[in-house]
Protein backbone atom coordinates (compact mmCIF):
# COMPACT_ATOMS: atom_id res chain seq x y z
CA UNK A 1 0.00 0.00 0.00
CA UNK A 2 1.16 3.42 -0.70
CA UNK A 3 1.70 5.94 2.01
CA UNK A 4 -0.37 8.43 0.82
CA UNK A 5 0.23 11.89 3.62
CA UNK A 6 3.60 12.91 1.43
CA UNK A 7 2.69 11.93 -2.08
CA UNK A 8 -0.19 13.15 -5.07
CA UNK A 9 -1.66 9.86 -5.51
CA UNK A 10 -2.72 8.54 -9.18
CA UNK A 11 -5.97 6.95 -8.70
CA UNK A 12 -8.36 7.22 -5.33
CA UNK A 13 -7.49 2.92 -5.36
CA UNK A 14 -3.60 3.99 -3.66
CA UNK A 15 -5.56 5.57 -0.54
CA UNK A 16 -6.77 1.99 0.45
CA UNK A 17 -4.82 0.98 3.77
CA UNK A 18 -2.64 2.52 6.20
CA UNK A 19 -5.77 3.20 8.38
CA UNK A 20 -5.75 4.35 11.73
CA UNK A 21 -5.13 2.68 14.79
CA UNK A 22 -7.22 4.06 17.36
CA UNK A 23 -7.05 3.22 21.28
CA UNK A 24 -10.78 2.75 22.54
CA UNK A 25 -9.86 4.78 25.81
CA UNK A 26 -13.53 5.41 26.84
CA UNK A 27 -15.27 2.17 26.61
CA UNK A 28 -12.17 0.66 29.14
CA UNK A 29 -11.92 3.04 31.20
CA UNK A 30 -13.54 0.82 34.08
CA UNK A 31 -12.02 -2.44 32.99
CA UNK A 32 -8.23 -3.78 33.14
CA UNK A 33 -6.98 -3.45 29.59
CA UNK A 34 -6.79 -2.02 26.03
CA UNK A 35 -8.59 -2.25 22.97
CA UNK A 36 -6.78 -0.97 19.90
CA UNK A 37 -9.24 -0.41 17.05
CA UNK A 38 -8.06 -0.24 13.38
CA UNK A 39 -10.54 2.41 11.49
CA UNK A 40 -11.01 0.56 8.17
CA UNK A 41 -14.08 2.64 7.42
CA UNK A 42 -11.68 5.49 6.67
CA UNK A 43 -11.07 3.42 3.27
CA UNK A 44 -12.31 4.72 0.30
CA UNK A 45 -15.29 2.20 -0.05
CA UNK A 46 -15.77 3.00 3.26
CA UNK A 47 -14.85 -0.45 4.68
CA UNK A 48 -11.89 -3.01 4.67
CA UNK A 49 -13.08 -5.02 1.43
CA UNK A 50 -11.35 -2.22 -0.75
CA UNK A 51 -8.12 -3.79 0.19
CA UNK A 52 -9.69 -7.29 -0.80
CA UNK A 53 -11.13 -5.78 -3.82
CA UNK A 54 -7.59 -3.97 -5.22
CA UNK A 55 -5.59 -7.22 -4.11
CA UNK A 56 -7.86 -9.63 -6.15
CA UNK A 57 -8.18 -7.35 -9.15
CA UNK A 58 -4.82 -6.49 -9.08
CA UNK A 59 -3.63 -10.39 -8.90
CA UNK A 60 -6.30 -11.81 -11.31
CA UNK A 61 -4.25 -8.77 -13.99
CA UNK A 62 -0.88 -10.32 -12.70
CA UNK A 63 -1.93 -14.14 -13.17
CA UNK A 64 -3.42 -13.32 -16.66
CA UNK A 65 -7.00 -14.51 -15.16
CA UNK A 66 -8.63 -10.98 -15.92
CA UNK A 67 -8.13 -9.69 -19.46
CA UNK A 68 -8.30 -5.99 -20.33
CA UNK A 69 -12.02 -5.31 -20.35
CA UNK A 70 -13.53 -7.87 -18.97
CA UNK A 71 -16.45 -7.93 -16.94
CA UNK A 72 -15.56 -8.39 -13.21
CA UNK A 73 -18.91 -10.45 -11.10
CA UNK A 74 -18.84 -10.58 -7.38
CA UNK A 75 -21.83 -12.14 -5.04
CA UNK A 76 -21.43 -9.47 -2.01
CA UNK A 77 -23.87 -7.91 0.91
CA UNK A 78 -22.17 -4.63 -0.37
CA UNK A 79 -18.93 -3.77 1.16
CA UNK A 80 -16.58 -6.05 -1.55
CA UNK A 81 -19.03 -4.99 -4.16
CA UNK A 82 -18.66 -1.16 -2.87
CA UNK A 83 -14.30 -2.23 -3.16
CA UNK A 84 -14.68 -3.64 -6.38
CA UNK A 85 -16.32 -0.76 -8.03
CA UNK A 86 -14.33 1.88 -7.59
CA UNK A 87 -11.34 -0.37 -8.19
CA UNK A 88 -12.96 -1.35 -11.81
CA UNK A 89 -14.12 2.21 -12.14
CA UNK A 90 -10.66 3.14 -11.84
CA UNK A 91 -9.05 0.59 -14.03
CA UNK A 92 -12.05 0.22 -16.36
CA UNK A 93 -13.45 -3.41 -16.26
CA UNK A 94 -17.31 -3.47 -16.34
CA UNK A 95 -18.50 -4.53 -13.26
CA UNK A 96 -21.52 -6.33 -11.84
CA UNK A 97 -22.75 -6.88 -8.02
CA UNK A 98 -25.09 -9.49 -6.79
CA UNK A 99 -26.93 -9.42 -3.80
CA UNK A 100 -29.35 -10.00 -1.36
CA UNK A 101 -32.66 -8.08 -1.25
CA UNK A 102 -32.26 -8.52 2.76
CA UNK A 103 -29.00 -5.98 2.53
CA UNK A 104 -29.54 -2.52 3.34
CA UNK A 105 -30.22 -0.52 0.05
CA UNK A 106 -27.41 2.02 1.00
CA UNK A 107 -25.07 0.10 -0.60
CA UNK A 108 -26.47 -0.81 -3.71
CA UNK A 109 -27.00 2.94 -4.17
CA UNK A 110 -23.53 3.71 -3.26
CA UNK A 111 -22.36 0.72 -6.28
CA UNK A 112 -24.88 2.17 -9.01
CA UNK A 113 -23.46 5.59 -8.46
CA UNK A 114 -19.96 4.07 -9.05
CA UNK A 115 -20.82 3.00 -12.37
CA UNK A 116 -21.34 -0.64 -11.17
CA UNK A 117 -24.26 -2.97 -12.03
CA UNK A 118 -26.26 -4.16 -9.23
CA UNK A 119 -28.39 -6.88 -9.55
CA UNK A 120 -31.01 -7.58 -6.78
CA UNK A 121 -31.74 -11.23 -6.00
CA UNK A 122 -34.82 -12.24 -4.09
CA UNK A 123 -34.76 -13.63 -0.06
CA UNK A 124 -35.96 -17.21 0.39
CA UNK A 125 -39.24 -18.01 1.06
CA UNK A 126 -39.56 -16.95 5.15
CA UNK A 127 -36.99 -15.12 5.27
CA UNK A 128 -36.73 -11.28 6.99
CA UNK A 129 -35.89 -8.37 4.93
CA UNK A 130 -32.70 -7.31 6.76
CA UNK A 131 -31.72 -10.50 7.73
CA UNK A 132 -29.65 -12.28 5.14
CA UNK A 133 -29.65 -16.08 5.90
CA UNK A 134 -27.47 -18.85 4.19
CA UNK A 135 -30.68 -20.00 2.23
CA UNK A 136 -30.90 -15.85 0.81
CA UNK A 137 -26.77 -16.13 0.11
CA UNK A 138 -27.23 -19.39 -1.51
CA UNK A 139 -29.76 -18.12 -4.01
CA UNK A 140 -27.17 -15.06 -4.88
CA UNK A 141 -24.35 -17.82 -5.41
CA UNK A 142 -27.07 -19.16 -8.21
CA UNK A 143 -27.47 -16.18 -9.93
CA UNK A 144 -23.62 -15.14 -9.60
CA UNK A 145 -22.75 -18.41 -11.34
CA UNK A 146 -25.47 -17.93 -13.59
CA UNK A 147 -24.22 -14.48 -14.84
CA UNK A 148 -20.51 -15.29 -14.63
CA UNK A 149 -21.20 -17.96 -17.53
CA UNK A 150 -23.26 -15.81 -19.60
CA UNK A 151 -21.29 -13.08 -19.33
CA UNK A 152 -17.70 -14.44 -19.72
CA UNK A 153 -16.96 -12.33 -16.55
CA UNK A 154 -13.47 -12.49 -13.99
CA UNK A 155 -15.49 -13.85 -10.61
CA UNK A 156 -13.76 -11.80 -8.05
CA UNK A 157 -14.97 -14.98 -5.24
CA UNK A 158 -13.86 -13.79 -1.97
CA UNK A 159 -14.82 -16.15 -0.25
CA UNK A 160 -12.45 -18.56 -2.26
CA UNK A 161 -9.43 -16.19 -4.08
CA UNK A 162 -6.19 -16.33 -2.25
CA UNK A 163 -6.35 -12.92 -2.64
CA UNK A 164 -8.43 -12.13 0.15
CA UNK A 165 -6.16 -13.54 2.33
CA UNK A 166 -3.22 -11.90 1.07
CA UNK A 167 -4.57 -8.55 1.35
CA UNK A 168 -4.53 -8.92 5.00
CA UNK A 169 -1.71 -11.16 5.13
CA UNK A 170 0.62 -8.75 3.39
CA UNK A 171 -0.83 -5.10 4.36
CA UNK A 172 -3.47 -5.46 7.28
CA UNK A 173 -1.78 -7.43 9.43
CA UNK A 174 1.42 -5.55 8.56
CA UNK A 175 0.67 -2.21 9.61
CA UNK A 176 -0.95 -3.75 12.80
CA UNK A 177 2.23 -4.80 13.91
CA UNK A 178 4.20 -1.66 12.89
CA UNK A 179 1.26 0.04 14.56
CA UNK A 180 1.19 -1.39 17.77
CA UNK A 181 5.16 -1.64 18.09
CA UNK A 182 3.70 -5.90 18.60
CA UNK A 183 2.67 -5.07 22.11
CA UNK A 184 -0.83 -6.38 21.92
CA UNK A 185 -1.74 -9.84 22.84
CA UNK A 186 -5.12 -10.78 21.18
CA UNK A 187 -6.43 -10.59 17.76
CA UNK A 188 -10.16 -10.88 16.82
CA UNK A 189 -12.67 -10.11 14.10
CA UNK A 190 -16.18 -11.40 12.68
CA UNK A 191 -16.56 -14.02 10.30
CA UNK A 192 -17.66 -12.79 6.95
CA UNK A 193 -15.86 -14.28 4.42
CA UNK A 194 -12.76 -14.94 6.68
CA UNK A 195 -10.60 -13.40 5.00
CA UNK A 196 -9.06 -10.47 7.90
CA UNK A 197 -9.16 -13.27 10.65
CA UNK A 198 -6.99 -15.65 8.40
CA UNK A 199 -4.53 -13.21 6.89
CA UNK A 200 -4.05 -11.10 9.91
CA UNK A 201 -3.89 -14.41 12.19
CA UNK A 202 -1.47 -15.96 9.97
CA UNK A 203 1.16 -13.04 9.48
CA UNK A 204 0.87 -11.99 12.94
CA UNK A 205 1.60 -15.36 14.46
CA UNK A 206 4.83 -15.48 12.52
CA UNK A 207 5.73 -12.19 14.61
CA UNK A 208 4.42 -13.18 17.99
CA UNK A 209 3.06 -17.08 17.89
CA UNK A 210 1.87 -16.27 21.62
CA UNK A 211 -1.24 -13.75 20.21
CA UNK A 212 -4.50 -15.26 20.85
CA UNK A 213 -6.72 -15.46 17.47
CA UNK A 214 -10.57 -15.19 18.65
CA UNK A 215 -13.15 -15.71 15.66
CA UNK A 216 -16.52 -13.94 16.14
CA UNK A 217 -19.94 -15.28 14.79
CA UNK A 218 -23.22 -14.43 15.55
CA UNK A 219 -25.12 -16.19 18.27
CA UNK A 220 -27.40 -19.18 17.29
CA UNK A 221 -25.26 -19.11 14.05
CA UNK A 222 -21.68 -20.20 15.07
CA UNK A 223 -20.92 -22.63 12.52
CA UNK A 224 -17.61 -22.57 12.16
CA UNK A 225 -17.84 -22.75 16.14
CA UNK A 226 -20.37 -25.32 16.79
CA UNK A 227 -21.23 -26.63 13.17
CA UNK A 228 -25.06 -25.42 13.21
CA UNK A 229 -26.86 -22.51 12.85
CA UNK A 230 -30.32 -22.46 15.06
CA UNK A 231 -31.08 -18.72 14.67
CA UNK A 232 -30.15 -18.02 10.56
CA UNK A 233 -31.86 -14.87 10.55
CA UNK A 234 -29.46 -12.90 12.66
CA UNK A 235 -29.37 -8.79 12.25
CA UNK A 236 -25.42 -8.88 12.09
CA UNK A 237 -24.84 -8.11 8.35
CA UNK A 238 -21.59 -9.53 6.45
CA UNK A 239 -21.37 -12.61 7.96
CA UNK A 240 -22.78 -15.62 9.74
CA UNK A 241 -23.92 -17.32 6.65
CA UNK A 242 -24.28 -20.76 7.59
CA UNK A 243 -21.43 -21.77 5.83
CA UNK A 244 -18.18 -23.11 6.20
CA UNK A 245 -14.68 -20.64 5.31
CA UNK A 246 -12.74 -22.18 2.93
CA UNK A 247 -9.97 -19.54 3.68
CA UNK A 248 -9.42 -19.81 7.36
CA UNK A 249 -8.03 -22.31 8.98
CA UNK A 250 -9.12 -24.18 12.27
CA UNK A 251 -5.19 -24.35 14.10
CA UNK A 252 -4.98 -20.54 14.08
CA UNK A 253 -8.08 -19.57 16.17
CA UNK A 254 -7.69 -19.74 19.62
CA UNK A 255 -11.48 -20.06 20.21
CA UNK A 256 -14.81 -19.03 19.11
CA UNK A 257 -16.86 -16.36 20.56
CA UNK A 258 -20.65 -15.28 19.54
CA UNK A 259 -22.30 -11.81 20.10
CA UNK A 260 -26.01 -11.38 20.24
CA UNK A 261 -27.69 -8.66 17.66
CA UNK A 262 -28.36 -6.60 20.74
CA UNK A 263 -24.90 -6.55 21.69
CA UNK A 264 -23.69 -5.80 18.56
CA UNK A 265 -26.05 -2.66 18.38
CA UNK A 266 -25.54 -1.73 21.92
CA UNK A 267 -21.71 -1.72 20.94
CA UNK A 268 -22.42 0.22 17.88
CA UNK A 269 -24.24 3.07 19.73
CA UNK A 270 -21.76 3.18 22.44
CA UNK A 271 -18.98 3.54 19.93
CA UNK A 272 -20.44 6.40 18.52
CA UNK A 273 -21.63 7.74 21.20
CA UNK A 274 -18.65 7.30 23.56
CA UNK A 275 -15.55 7.05 20.97
CA UNK A 276 -16.99 8.92 17.99
CA UNK A 277 -16.86 6.11 15.64
CA UNK A 278 -20.01 5.58 13.75
CA UNK A 279 -19.85 2.05 12.17
CA UNK A 280 -21.72 -1.31 11.00
CA UNK A 281 -23.36 -3.99 12.69
CA UNK A 282 -19.85 -6.57 12.41
CA UNK A 283 -17.79 -3.60 13.85
CA UNK A 284 -20.50 -3.70 16.88
CA UNK A 285 -19.66 -7.67 16.87
CA UNK A 286 -16.08 -7.25 17.35
CA UNK A 287 -16.10 -4.13 20.05
CA UNK A 288 -18.56 -6.28 22.37
CA UNK A 289 -16.63 -9.53 22.18
CA UNK A 290 -13.69 -7.45 22.89
CA UNK A 291 -15.25 -5.50 25.65
CA UNK A 292 -16.56 -9.49 27.21
CA UNK A 293 -13.09 -10.90 26.77
CA UNK A 294 -11.65 -8.06 28.95
CA UNK A 295 -14.41 -8.62 31.62
CA UNK A 296 -13.92 -12.06 31.90
CA UNK A 297 -10.80 -14.58 30.15
CA UNK A 298 -8.30 -11.76 29.02
CA UNK A 299 -8.52 -9.27 32.13
CA UNK A 300 -5.19 -7.09 31.27
CA UNK A 301 -4.97 -7.67 28.12
CA UNK A 302 -4.49 -5.75 24.98
CA UNK A 303 -6.98 -6.68 22.19
CA UNK A 304 -6.94 -5.56 18.30
CA UNK A 305 -10.43 -5.57 16.13
CA UNK A 306 -10.77 -3.60 13.25
CA UNK A 307 -13.47 -1.20 12.76
CA UNK A 308 -15.19 -2.85 9.89
CA UNK A 309 -17.77 -0.36 7.79
CA UNK A 310 -18.99 2.91 7.98
CA UNK A 311 -22.81 3.39 9.84
CA UNK A 312 -23.26 5.39 6.75
CA UNK A 313 -24.40 2.30 5.21
CA UNK A 314 -27.12 1.67 7.81
CA UNK A 315 -29.01 3.91 7.76
CA UNK A 316 -32.14 2.57 6.36
CA UNK A 317 -32.17 0.24 9.42
CA UNK A 318 -32.96 0.52 13.09
CA UNK A 319 -29.27 0.26 14.23
CA UNK A 320 -28.97 4.04 15.19
CA UNK A 321 -32.96 4.78 15.52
Amino acid sequence: MVDYRSTILEGVHRAIGNTPMIRLSRLTKDLEGEIYAKLEYLNPGFSKKDRIALQIVEEGEREGALQPGQTVIELTSGNTGTGLAIVCAIKGYPFVAVMSKGNSMERARMMRALGAEVVLVDQAVGSVPGQVSGEDLALVEQETERLVRERGAFRADQFHHQGNLHAHEQHTAEEIWEQTAGSFDVFLDFAGSGGTFAGCAKRLKTYKPSIRCYLVEPAGASIMGSGHAIQPNHRIQGGGYNMELPLVERERITDYLTVTDDEAMGACRRLAREEGIFSGFSSGANVAAALRLLQEREKGSRIVLTINDSGLKYLSTDLYE
